[in-house]
């Protein structure tokens, strides 16, 4: 049977999956955001996921009319799941759209769930609504199925089409109708998973497996600190070793590894669990933007600093380097922080939308032209543009080339100029 497909969020993960299948057939791309159907239809994507040219190569149909989700019969919802100020899942975007996609589903149509969850929330939480809005019977009159998104962000090598696809439905053959569909694009394969709580909860370790080996660096990173001993020099002789993991020291921020750890928890806390290792992890990682601020705070103090007196420029606000993305950024938790010991902040990045910003965290951004001489330089994000200033760069922007620069991610050279304190994760 010939699938009209329809792809519900036109995000970092929904646009590159409509793009995919808009390169072999035509498809619908509905987002409730105007801004983002309009940005399209020019064939412009903000988050930089996907080219002028893939957009201009493929046939999708954009448009923010719900009611033309009655021309698919097999509709991808791929929204946003994020947690709450209690760190608890907010179930809310994959709720309203299951409620969009219930009141404008045909009959016999297979609803297909990317969205990271806890296990069980397809079939416990979505189907209910589905059937609510729709006024059809889930296995009887439509069907459904869950194949976790593998998307990251800004990584122009993993692509889409080349991460094999995890696909599940509610029975076997609706499994293999979905392999099929997205077989048809995904140049690395489909692997079947016997279930979608099995999907469901093998994306969400995914994540929480990167998570936790990622606040084991940090633990390291501030032990190794208190020693006075370089943390990436520890890591370069310890991964001389064939079986050593390459996992190093660095805030967790984003929508997916900082995000994702929190649905598990909930879930195994709702059946009575406490879960101990992972919380743990999620406890270091979160607390990562305060200890980078305050050794930053004291590398200032020791030169000589007088805070209240003291300019800090942060370079990069994003949550990853090279993407626009400013959701759960943990720059904002190091700006914070820094904030509460009187010095002057200015912040910038080449890559953040000004106005979203302002909106999200309430920081106005400065044009990187614009930036005063300060006293110390935090290489907090390193997008391509910040690595390529590389110490001539640097010394640049401080007070008669001479400060304190912090490089998170070890970036720059380990041998600063003269006159430069440099401190690192």
């Amino acid at each position: 049977m010939n699938r009209t497909i329809g792809i519900v969020g036109l995000g970092y993960v929904g646009l590159p999956v409509a793009v995919a299948f808009g390169q072999r057939q035509r498809v619908l791309g509905f987002d409730t955001n105007p801004r983002r159907i309009d940005t399209l239809m020019k064939f412009e994507d903000y988050t930089g996921e996907v080219t002028s040219d893939e957009l201009k190569s493929s046939q999708i149909d954009f448009t923010s009319d719900a009611s033309r989700l009655s021309e698919c019969n097999f509709i991808i919802v791929a929204v946003p799941t994020p947690i709450d100020q209690a760190k608890k899942p907010d179930l809310v975007p994959l709720v309203k759209a299951s409620e969009t996609v219930g009141r404008n589903m045909k009959k016999g149509a297979i609803v297909v769930y990317e969205s990271t969850v806890y296990p069980g929330t397809t079939e416990e939480i979505c189907v209910p609504v589905l059937e609510k809005y729709s006024g059809l019977k889930c296995g009887e009159d439509f069907f459904v199925g869950y194949s976790p998104e593998r998307i990251n962000p800004g990584d122009k090598e993993h692509t889409f089409t080349k991460i094999r696809k995890v696909v599940s439905g509610q029975n076997e053959d609706i499994a293999n109708i979905v392999a099929d569909v997205y077989g048809s694009v995904i140049d690395a394969g489909v692997y079947r998973a016997p279930s979608i709580k099995v999907a469901e909860a093998a994306k969400v370790i995914e994540n929480t497996q990167r998570d936790i080996n990622i606040a084991f660096m940090n633990e390291l990173a501030i032990i190794f600190n208190l020693l006075d001993i370089d943390t990436k020099e520890v890591l370069a002789a310890a991964g001389t070793k064939w079986n050593f993991l390459n996992f190093t020291p660095g805030l967790v921020g984003g929508h997916c590894i900082g995000v994702d750890p929190y649905y598990l928890t909930y879930k195994a806390e709702s059946i009575g669990y406490h879960p101990e290792v992972i919380l743990a992890g999620r406890k270091i990682n979160d607390g990562m933007g305060i200890f980078v601020a305050t050794s930053i705070i004291k590398k200032m103090i020791a030169a000589g600093y007088n805070l209240q007196n003291s300019i800090v420029t942060v370079l990069g606000i994003t949550f990853k380097e090279n993407v626009p993305d400013i959701r759960n950024s943990k720059i904002v938790d190091i700006i914070n922080e820094l904030k509460d010991f009187g010095v002057k902040l200015q912040v910038t990045d080449c890559l953040a939308d000004h106005a979203e910003t302002e909106e999200e965290y309430g920081i106005q951004l400065v044009p990187f032209e614009a930036l005063e001489k300060s006293d110390c330089i935090l290489l907090a994000v390193p997008h391509k543009q910040y690595v390529e200033l590389g110490w001539d760069g640097m010394q640049k922007l401080l007070k008669n080339e001479t400060g304190v620069v912090g490089d998170i991610k070890s970036i720059l050279g380990k041998e600063p100029p003269n006159n430069i304190t440099l401190w690192r994760l």
